[in-house]
């Protein structure tokens, strides 16, 4: 493939997947492959390129959420075609073991599998555990087999104390642990404060430091969360959690109050009101596991976003939820500053109100 070749099969593949054209799509591929495409570029430039401008043109409301979640299957079975071997193709060699597994409670699994699909290309034996891997499942399956790394996979920062747990978790018995996916942080950061091995921003990243090696870590039997992360010894993080339901339901009962039009919606709107409210409390507790004020309010210029697309106001909307947050959260000096700020960042017009989409929220 030339260097332009891969942007033209990118856009008639996004195409094909926008208008739920299955045939259309695998036939694409299916020629690229014959004409004598590189797999790996197909997987990394076109299939996970294709996949981001799904997640994108979802978030500015350009697609509804089931063409998403069509386009997501159709690009998954395009993930299957491009992986099946050929009759009488020869097995590459094995350049080692590693498992690749989603973090507990994330859904998002195609980038996992597009990783996946990639070391094997590359020589390694993957044993590949899926979407929503608990981390108890996941040290069971090391327990069972030899690996000489976890790659652990997360879009969501709200899976951090899940990746967390399953991090620490992994090195408790002596596997190094590999991350990856906006949920770490654009530079990994959030990956090296949870004290992971290592963090690659995308396939091709993962299969290079894989074969640099990952040294296999020492005295991690007894680490604690809070050893790493000392600041959750105020228990902020654990209270907003407990407190989610009741955060939640008083904040939409507030913003029923101050805003007469939440009261005519349908129930549809509703739901959607109280969603993005479940969502704000995901992200503030987020932010406070890892004290980080740009995760909140990064959250929140993107929610704005979603909302402008949806024609709501996102400073009408946002505002009055962050107010009533603050209320119901006010002996909890972190929660408010996280709070605080995120109303500072909307109330500014030149504040963060764009920015990049993460992956899908379903």
């Amino acid at each position: 493939m030339t260097g332009a070749e891969p942007d033209a099969l990118r856009d008639d593949l996004w195409q094909a997947v926008v208008r739920g054209d299955e045939g259309t799509a695998l036939a694409l591929v299916r020629q690229a492959r014959t004409s004598g495409a590189d797999p790996e570029t197909l997987l990394v430039d076109v299939v996970a390129g294709t996949q981001r401008r799904i997640g994108a043109a979802w978030a500015a409301g350009r697609l509804t959420v089931a063409r998403e979640h069509a386009a997501t299957a159709i690009n998954d079975r395009v993930v299957t075609l491009l992986t099946t071997p050929d009759e009488g193709a020869r097995p590459a060699p094995h350049r080692g073991r590693v498992v690749v597994a989603c973090v507990e409670g994330e859904w998002h699994a195609l980038p996992a599998r597009l990783v996946t699909e990639v070391l094997r290309l590359r020589g390694w034996r993957v044993d590949f555990l899926g979407a929503r891997t608990p981390a108890r499942h996941l040290v069971n399956h090391l327990h069972r087999s030899t690996a000489d790394a976890v790659l652990l996979s997360s879009s969501l920062p709200t899976r951090l104390p899940a990746a967390h747990a399953a991090v620490t978790a992994c090195q408790a018995v002596g596997t190094p642990v590999l991350t990856g996916g906006g949920a770490f942080g654009p530079d990994g950061r959030y990956a090296r404060l949870l004290g992971a091995d290592g963090w690659a921003p995308g396939a091709r990243e993962a299969a290079d430091v894989l074969a640099a090696g990952l040294e296999r870590p020492a005295n991690a039997a007894a680490r604690h969360p809070v050893d790493d992360l000392p600041h959750l010894a105020d228990q902020e993080y654990a209270l907003v959690t407990r407190a989610r339901p009741r955060l939640v339901k008083q904040a939409f009962a507030d913003l029923s109050d101050r805003l007469p039009a939440v009261r005519r919606y349908d129930d549809q709107q509703r739901e959607r009101i109280a969603e993005d409210l479940a969502h704000t409390v995901d992200f503030l507790a987020a932010a406070l596991y890892v004290d980080d004020t740009d995760l909140f309010t990064g959250f929140l210029g993107w929610t704005a976003d979603v909302l402008t697309a949806r024609g709501i106001s996102p400073r009408g909307s946002l505002l009055p939820a962050l107010s009533s947050l603050g209320e119901q959260l006010h002996d909890l000096p972190r929660a408010r500053h996280l709070l605080d700020e995120g109303a500072l960042a909307l109330a500014d017009p030149a504040g963060p109100l764009a920015v990049t989409p993460r992956e899908s929220r379903r």
